[in-house]
């Protein structure tokens, strides 16, 4: 159903400044995490002094296979007891990042997890001492002891990265300091940042990051540009302390490197999921290859638009004019609910509990962290989600993005244990992207009007846009960045300003006219978190491929088809990524994800210029 809401009640709503005036219901509720924060403190100095017990096992390890899982219980049961507290912790601080309270509780976790890397030093190289004759006589004594097997025959694996004993007590300890810069980072641009005010229509907007997402989709390209310019220019006046943080973050990763013996940051970082630096590499060269397409894509834009000149500050205003698609929450969750049908009764009742169950915080409240996530690390409750709703259909589409993250932790968290319910970053987006597709190709199949049905294909665009070329982009301009500093540059806000521009001018076809990037949006980089995470942002863009090779045997395929799908949600980390995705139904060894993908962005361009020469446009 298309929503009639109006504009004004989505911005009112997204105007919210205190916490305490939104209705309990679009809040997530923690004390299912605890009942209160006492309980919470309660519960952190339990495990503190449990954790001191692990030093029982030290030198025993490889001993029998009964003290080898029953030292591996200990250890999975007592990280999966802290993982939670850190949830509780981070949750609570981001609803509202100026409470130091809740910072301060973030802190004491990070010195927590340090203090106990720092216990189980001897773990890994005691259990790096393993042969595999005598690895898998453990597996025939200890039927159990296989629930650790992909984490044992892993860790084998990466044998030449680890070091001696005190090699990893020292590097447990540098977890003190190694996420300091991304911290750093979190906390001014949340919390302390002094964003800019602007006067818009008569009114005064503070321009935050939620404001800023919400007036940059604006009709009016006066609005757009001076939510741009204002934003960017106000970002560039602290260039010097983003461009010092970065720097420090990429030294952390560095050093990280070095101490663990790989070639370089990406190796390292694509070492965990066993994933060859090729599918990185292959990933930006596929992508600077089809550069045709996204620039196909942004005169389809301007041709849309009307416009004479596209510039960067026009790629979030609707594509077709008078079609505002605002939806309330609830015709948001409609809609999402409908558009899963083809993946299944539970699916859909699972994803029903977590709205109704208040495991969403919904909408934006001064101080809130900027953005949205799926935390699914609470394995024994229920993941959460954060989202800031503004009402427009990105908002819903993020919504279900969400949800789709959400139900992979759900769905692992309900089959496998602890030991293998996390999920590498690589198919973690995976989840999130299909339900996407799935919200896509449901509203499409309900609209007929020729505008609309431009706009619904033109989200689509928009999420190719966003998902494949702008985070290669990212990605891109990672590697650079991560490379000049391993050759021993000493990079500053300045620095990153020009190759974060080059960079964005050669991908939008500045200089070919395609889409005009202004000198300001160099400091875009500046606003970015993913880039503390350290080579994350390609995954997005894999996992886009690989969801679209997956919808289409979700939506037009067999039984089995889903059936591989759910199973592949259900996985965990009992196989390496690639596997998985190859159990699944695709392979992302070969280019056929990304020529879909690519086939795909071209046949809905083609629909859409088809249309609009129907309309006499």
């Amino acid at each position: 159903m298309i929503a009639t809401m109006l504009f004004s009640t989505t911005v009112a709503v997204s105007q919210m400044k205190v916490r305490d005036e939104l209705p309990e219901k679009y809040k997530w509720n923690l004390s299912d995490l605890y009942a209160t924060d006492e309980a919470w403190r309660a519960e952190k100095e339990k495990i503190q002094q449990k954790m001191q017990e692990v030093t029982r096992y030290q030198g025993k390890l490889t001993q029998s296979a009964a003290t080898l899982l029953e030292a591996l219980s200990f250890n999975s049961t007592l990280i999966k007891d802290m993982v939670r507290l850190s949830s509780y912790a981070s949750m609570k601080s981001d609803q509202d990042t100026r409470v130091t309270k809740y910072a301060g509780m973030k802190q004491e976790m990070q010195q927590l997890f340090a203090e106990y890397g720092a216990l189980t030093s001897f773990m890994e190289p005691e259990l790096l001492t393993l042969q595999e004759e005598q690895l898998n006589r453990f597996f025939t004594q200890e039927k159990e002891l296989t629930t650790y097997k992909f984490y044992l025959t892993d860790l084998l694996r990466k044998r030449a990265h680890r070091g001696s004993e005190e090699v990893e007590k020292v590097l447990a300890y540098s977890s003190l300091m190694s996420g300091n810069a991304a911290n750093i980072f979190s906390t001014f641009s949340n919390a302390e940042f002094p964003h800019a005010e602007i006067d818009l229509n008569g009114e005064r907007i503070k321009l935050n990051p939620a404001n800023f997402a919400l007036y940059r989709a604006s009709e009016d390209r006066n609005v757009r540009s001076k939510v741009f310019e204002t934003y960017f220019r106000k970002l560039n006046e602290f260039q010097r302390t983003f461009g010092a943080q970065l720097y420090g973050n990429i030294n952390a990763a560095l050093f990280a490197t070095k101490a663990r013996k790989y070639e370089s940051t990406l190796q390292r970082a694509l070492d965990d999921g066993n994933i060859p630096t090729a599918v990185f590499h292959n990933l930006i060269k596929n992508v600077n290859g089809n550069l045709e397409t996204f620039h196909r894509y942004l005169n389809l834009r301007k041709r849309m638009m009307g416009l004479d000149t596209l510039h960067y500050y026009d790629l979030y205003a609707p594509l077709v004019e008078k079609v505002d698609l605002a939806y309330t929450v609830e015709e948001a969750v409609e809609n999402i609910l409908k558009s899963l049908k083809p993946l299944g009764t539970d699916y859909i009742n699972v994803s029903k509990k977590a709205f109704n169950e208040r495991w969403i915080d919904m909408y934006p409240n001064e101080g809130k962290r900027s953005g949205a996530y799926s935390n699914g690390s609470a394995y024994d409750v229920h993941p959460y989600i954060l989202m800031n709703y503004n009402g427009k259909y990105n908002d819903m589409s993020t919504l279900t993005h969400e949800l789709g993250h959400t139900m992979h932790s759900y769905l692992t968290n309900k089959k496998q244990h602890f030991a293998n319910a996390d999920y590498s970053i690589f198919v973690a987006e995976v989840a999130s992207t299909l339900n996407e597709e799935l919200l896509n190709d449901y509203m499409l199949q309900q609209i007929k009007d020729d505008k609309t049905r431009l706009a619904i294909l033109g989200n689509y665009l928009e999420g190719a846009k966003g998902t494949l070329f702008r985070q290669t982009q990212f990605a891109e301009f990672e590697s650079m960045i991560h490379d000049r500093v391993a050759k021993g540059e000493a990079l500053t806000g300045e620095d990153f300003d020009q190759m974060y521009l080059e960079l964005t001018r050669r991908y939008y076809g500045h200089d070919k006219n395609v889409c005009i990037v202004d000198d300001y949006i160099k400091s875009e980089w500046s606003y970015i978190p993913h880039f503390y995470y350290n080579f994350y942002v390609y995954q997005y863009a894999t996992s886009f491929t690989a969801s679209t090779a997956l919808s289409e045997k979700v939506l037009r395929g067999t039984d089995e088809d889903r059936r591989r799908y759910l199973d592949f949600l259900s996985a965990g980390s009992t196989k390496y990524p690639v596997e998985l995705l190859v159990d699944a139904g695709v392979d992302m060894n070969t280019s056929e994800p990304f020529d879909l993908t690519i086939a795909k962005i071209n046949k809905v361009m083609a629909e859409m210029e088809a249309i609009l020469t129907r309309m006499g446009k």
